[in-house]
This record gives C-alpha cells, structure tokens and sequence, in this order.
C-alpha cells in the first residue's frame, strides 16, 4: 500500500496512464478507445498490437478505453468488459479462445481521478506472431492489416522472437531507484564487469539499463528484468517464487547415496554472480586435500579440480531451462563422486558436448558471466574440464539426460585397474575427442598416458582401444595406416 492507502498497482496504473495520455500521439502499440466494443474488432487489436510491440521492443502494448483519440481527454467509458458477453459466452473467453499462441492479456477498470477508464494489458508476442481468428495482424498507422501482407515487417518480427527468451522478463515493476539499489548487489556489478563506479545515480542506472538489469517504468519508476535479479540479487527470496526456487542448493552426504547422512547443506539466496565467487570457495574448503596420487597431482591438490568445478557449475547456470518452475540447480557431494544437475533437457546430445558449437537458452546470461571471468570463453569449458579430469587421472565425467533436467558427475580419483570397463570405454572415447578438436589424434601412448599405465602394459591400452572401436565410438583416422591413431566417430 501507498501512504494515502491506494494499492500500489492502482498508483502504477495512474503513473501508467499519464504516460500513455503524454504521447503527442497513438503509437504502433498504444490505442485509444472511447465506447467501441467490438469483439472481433477488439480481437484483432490484441493481436497486432501485440505483434506491434515486439517489433518497438516493448513488453506490453495498451488498448484503453475512456480516452479521445484526438487531444487524449479523459472522458470516460460505458464499457464493461466483465459483463460482456458474445454468442452467449463471457467476452475474456470467447477472446482467449481465438487466440493462438495463448497470451496473458487482462481487462483492467481504472478510477482515474474519479473517471471510469478501462485499460487492456496485451503482453507482446514472444514465441511467434500473435494470431485472432488465425490471422496475425500488425498496426500501422490507425489500421490492423494482416500481416502477412507486409513481409518485410513479418521478417523482421521474427527476427525480433529469435533472441526473445526468459532473461527479458520482469522479476519486479514499478520500483523507486531507492528500491531497485536495495535490492540489487549494483556495488558488485561494477566491480566484476571491471567498470569503475560512477559517482552518481544517473550513470548506475545507465549502466544497468545498458546491460539489460533494469528498465524504465511508468511514472518515473524502474523494472528490474530476470537476467538483473538472477545474477546481482542481494537475496532471491526478494522476487516471485519462479526467481527465488533458481537458487543454487548444495547438498553434501555422509555416504554414496542420498540415504546417507546429511553433512552439509547450503540453500543459495543470492544472485548467480553475487554468490558464485563464495559458493566456489565453500565446496572447496569441503573437499579432502590428496597431498600426492600419480605424477600429474601436486602437493596438497584437492579431491576434484577446482577448475571443473567450476565450469560445471557454471554450466549448469547457464544451460539450465529458466522456465521450468520450481526447480533450479543442484550440487551434491558424495563419497565417491560430485553430481551437477541442471533443469531442462540438453541442446546438444551429451556426448557430443565438447565439439559442437555452444548452445545456450540463455544467450545475456552467459555472456555476462564470461565478462565477468566466472566461466570460460564460449565452447572452451567443457575442454576445460575433460583436460583437468585426464591432468588428475581421475575417472571420465559422466553426462546424463535424465528425464527434465541434465546431469554431469564427477568421480573421485580410481586406478586404472578399479574403473569399470564402461568408464575405461568412455574415457577413451572422451580422449579421443580432446585430442581431435586439439588437431591430434588417439594414440596407444597417448592412452596410456591418460591412465597412468605403464608403458610395459601398452596391451592393456590397446585393450581398451579395441572395445571402444566395437562400441562405435571411436575409428581409425586412416584404415590404410593404422600407426596414425583414432577419432571419434563423429569426425
């Protein structure tokens, strides 16, 4: 509630239409209505209006009745949308019905200082063109022509979906700059994108507004987007339930299984980037230290690489599917091995991680991470992790797709004589492909370089070589030489 007592969606929807009145004209996106209440005409308006904001960037277009078109003078409605009813069903319904893709649109009735006004919230297209009736309409000037009939514009509607994802969303509206920066790590922002601090409000806010944190609102107030909530929040817990379950859980067990004992738990309740740094730090001061286990271990080397933690982690942020509600990244630590599992299912077929091209669902997400050096260059991590793990001579890393959500494990160090034949077949089919997209090739040496087996045994190499050939996934890079080594199947 405001101080006068007026809820604070109704002193949004005031600041909401003085902005919309102070336009020196309609815009592709904002209409104006006295007592018109067509259905069908009120259909077509939701969709190219709709289709109209996308292509001016903005996130919701407006449909108000109540106001001349004119001099925009409040002069009030008779129009009930509640009450309205079209072929014997409620106006709402028969509207929804005849839109595809569904979208969220909401009559509002608004006391305008005493004046009955009726605001229609459309939210912008976001997966495709909006459609009434099966026709996707855009407003040009006054009229609603189909689309269609304008494909220069249709292309560039699309071209305006393709990057549309989750990070573009609104985690908070209608904040004061006072309530955004409190909400908000700003201090830590600038200090990980390595940009000095201005020295005033106006350039946070021009900063933040670059980056796509925050957006301007109505009345002089500000929005705070997903991708700014989700990476600077001081606590999550300050943003709808869909922001605040993305928290980072970690989980560390007294056992093999999730049976076991729990030894340590850590719910995370700050922004990605605000936390990462410390939630890095906390899993490595878990780990058991080795002080010496083959040659490629130093003195002291914790149980897993730092450096694989750390990429997996930040794989799992940014290849997580956002919009699965209620659930988020998950660590957990067990005996013999450490579990990364992330919502949604993979872009990319697991077994092809390290050589296809990066894909990510969310594109601002990870870009920003990489500037603020928390995750490697794009396509770089997962050769990141595969060298480490090989480096440390630990058994392969697993990647799983299991059911909504994608799973990487890594194993606590084992001989080569303990792994089993299937982690032996898979760790030659992961060195195969490190070698390839390093310009190299699989050889017996090389392989039994990667499991510290001692070149008298080469036959235990060459075993393994065998089986993973069978298996069908690794080949002889030239059937006529068979000395010039192997590549993944793929290659």
């Amino acid at each position: 509630m405001s101080d006068n007592g007026i809820s604070m969606s109704a002193v949004r929807a005031l600041a909401l239409i003085d902005d919309l009145r102070a336009l020196p004209a309609e815009t592709a996106w904002v209409e104006f209505k006295e007592n018109n209440a067509d259905p069908a005409m009120i259909g077509e308006r939701i969709s190219a209006l709709s289709n109209a904001a996308r292509l001016a960037d903005q996130h919701f277009a407006y449909l108000v009745w109540g106001v001349r078109d004119g001099d925009h003078a409040v002069v009030g409605t008779s129009f009930e949308p509640s009450s309205q009813k079209h072929n014997g069903q409620p106006l709402e319904f028969w509207l929804a019905q005849r839109l595809q893709p569904s979208i969220a649109f909401a009559f509002k009735p608004i006391d305008y200082r005493g004046t009955k006004l009726i605001l229609l919230e459309i939210p912008a297209a976001a997966t495709s063109p909006v459609e009434f009736e099966r026709e996707a309409r855009l407003r040009i000037g006054s009229a609603t022509p189909r689309l269609s009939d304008h494909p220069e514009r249709l292309r560039a509607l699309w071209a305006k979906l393709q990057p549309y994802v989750w990070e573009s969303g609104l985690a908070a509206q209608f904040l004061t700059g006072d309530e955004v920066l409190a909400r908000l790590d700003y201090a830590s922002y600038f200090d990980l994108t390595d940009q000095p601090l201005p020295d005033n409000r106006e350039g946070i806010f021009e900063k933040m507004t670059a980056d796509r944190l925050v957006q301007k609102d109505v009345g002089g107030h500000w929005n705070i987007t997903h991708l700014g909530a989700i990476l600077y929040a001081k606590r999550l817990s300050d943003f709808s339930p869909s922001i605040a379950r993305k928290g980072v859980r970690f989980v560390a067990y007294d056992g093999l299984n999730r049976a076991s004992m729990v030894t340590h738990r850590q719910d995370g309740q700050k922004g990605y980037a605000h936390g990462f740094k410390g939630l890095v730090e906390y899993i490595d001061g878990l780990l058991p230290r080795n002080e010496h286990i083959g040659k490629a271990f130093r003195e002291e080397s914790p149980l897993y690489p730092s450096i694989a933690i750390r990429e997996l982690i930040a794989n799992a942020l940014i290849h997580q599917d956002m919009t699965i509600t209620g659930a988020g990244p998950m660590i957990e630590l067990f005996k013999d091995r450490m579990e990364i599992t992330n919502p949604g299912q993979p872009l990319v077929s697991p077994d092809r991680f390290l050589d296809y091209p990066p894909r990510s669902r969310n594109e601002a997400l990870a870009s920003l991470m990489r500037r603020m050096k928390l995750c490697e260059e794009q396509g770089t991590g997962i050769d990141k992790v595969f060298l480490q793990v090989e480096l440390h001579h630990l058994p392969p890393p697993d990647f799983r797709s299991e059911g909504e959500a994608v799973r990487a494990v890594l194993f606590a160090p084992r001989r080569f004589a303990d792994m089993t034949p299937e982690e032996r077949v898979r760790a030659c089919y992961q060195h195969a492909a490190l070698k390839y997209v390093s310009g190299q090739r699989l050889k017996n040496s090389t392989l039994c370089e990667r499991f510290g087996i001692d070149p008298h045994n080469a036959a235990q190499a060459s075993a393994v070589i065998r089986q993973t050939i069978a298996a069908g996934l690794i080949r002889p890079a030239d059937q006529e030489h068979p000395r010039a080594g192997y590549v993944p199947f793929w290659a």
